[in-house]
């Protein structure tokens, strides 16, 4: 009786630890349509974790409660543009430094904001999630949510996403709405948006 009491003991434990090595690595297979190579350089990251703004929109259907949602962006732009109601926490991975104005390119230069990673935790540690957990970054075009991902790659979260047509999406090459950022993105793709 002994030997069957440990023999199922050491058979829980073999299948528990067998489950959360599983766990993470089938997470990370997400369906995505997304090619490294043929993405921008400033959009790519070291992970190579990417989702479209439709994929990700999906994915936050599907398991809200799992995905840590972070948008990216700048205060300002996240009040003047708009934003998903699905964001989890706003975390700009810059920030606008008002004390001084660069006249060359008519705006207020951009700093690195210093405490996102410390930020970032919070945020996970908020939703109850752990390093292991899904995290999806935006910002306006996809630059930005890739450094972001790369950031939190280097922290060691294993599956930080970066979606690569951001809110806005990227800018039309030709016709009447060129240079207008109405290709893809969040916002032009009849997704929930908040204004």
């Amino acid at each position: 009786m002994y030997k069957s009491f440990i023999f199922k003991t050491w058979c829980v434990l073999l299948l528990c630890l067998c489950m959360s090595t599983l766990v993470p690595s089938v997470a990370c297979n997400l369906p995505t349509t997304v090619n490294h190579q043929q993405l921008a350089k400033f959009k790519q990251t070291d992970a190579q974790l990417y989702l479209t703004a439709r994929q990700a929109y999906q994915q936050l259907k599907k398991k809200p409660d799992s995905i840590l949602f972070v948008d990216v962006r700048t205060r300002a732009e996240i009040e003047f543009v708009g934003s998903s109601p699905l964001v989890d926490a706003f975390i700009p991975y810059m920030t606008n430094d008002l004390s001084a104005w660069d006249s060359k390119n008519q705006r207020y230069p951009k700093e690195l904001n210093e405490s996102f990673a410390s930020e970032l935790a919070m945020a996970l540690q908020k939703k109850g999630l752990n390093k292991q957990a899904l995290v999806i970054f935006i910002c306006r075009a996809g630059g930005r949510s890739a450094l972001a991902a790369n950031i939190a790659s280097q922290q060691g979260y294993t599956q930080a996403y970066s979606i690569i047509d951001g809110f806005e999406g990227d800018e039309a090459i030709d016709g009447k709405r060129k240079g207008q950022r109405v290709v893809n993105g969040w916002k032009n793709i009849q997704i929930p948006m908040v204004n």
